[in-house]
């Protein structure tokens, strides 16, 4: 493994987060409009669907059925269906070229940074950012752990020891002499 490729994620975090952000904001935009386009297909795609006829839904496919719809006046239902399936696809299409752009931008920014890097930077992206990091996290992890493990121990407990024991033994007493009548009316001695 490239030592570069490691250090990506540590050089983008800290000298290129704007970057970052942008590319993940372009992420976000292109899976809402997936969504949307995978909801819009999903939705018209009964019988009488604007998808219906066709076999595959693509760009192709999707014009095509719009030249057949102009030619016949009867069939206008859609349309506008299609016209925007075709629209979500164009932005579905631009967000991924953007994303990949930036992305590829931000791959060669990071690379191009890495040989700049002083020994102290390096020190304090793989210890602090690096190291410390994934040991905090590691040690909030078992913490967690711990926590959740002492809870259950303690709600066992206060389950267990809710009835106070006075309580318990006359409980247990009122069950004896039931139980002492109900044998001496079987004509068992009890004691």
């Amino acid at each position: 493994m490239d030592l570069r490729s490691c250090a990506k994620p540590l050089i983008v975090a800290r000298y290129y987060a704007n970057d970052q952000a942008a590319l993940d904001q372009l992420t976000t935009e292109l899976e809402v409009v997936t969504a949307k386009l995978a909801e819009l297909e999903e939705e018209h795609s009964g019988e009488d669907g604007a998808f219906a006829e066709l076999d595959k839904v693509n760009k192709a496919s999707v014009v095509s059925r719009l030249k057949e719809i102009k030619a016949d006046a009867e069939s206008r239902d859609g349309t506008d269906v299609l016209n925007e399936w075709l629209k979500l696809n164009a932005d579905e299409s631009d967000l991924k070229r953007r994303a990949k752009d930036a992305e590829a931008e931000l791959d060669a920014k990071a690379y191009a940074h890495y040989p700049k890097l002083t020994e102290a930077e390096i020190k304090t992206l793989v210890v602090d950012e690096k190291w410390l990091t994934a040991m905090k996290t590691a040690v909030d992890g078992e913490m967690d752990r711990v926590n959740q493990q002492l809870t259950q121990r303690v709600r066992a407990l206060a389950e267990r020891y809710e009835t106070p024991l006075p309580r318990v033994a006359s409980r247990v007493a009122e069950l004896e002499t039931k139980v002492e009548r109900h044998l001496n009316i079987m004509g068992f001695a009890w004691k």
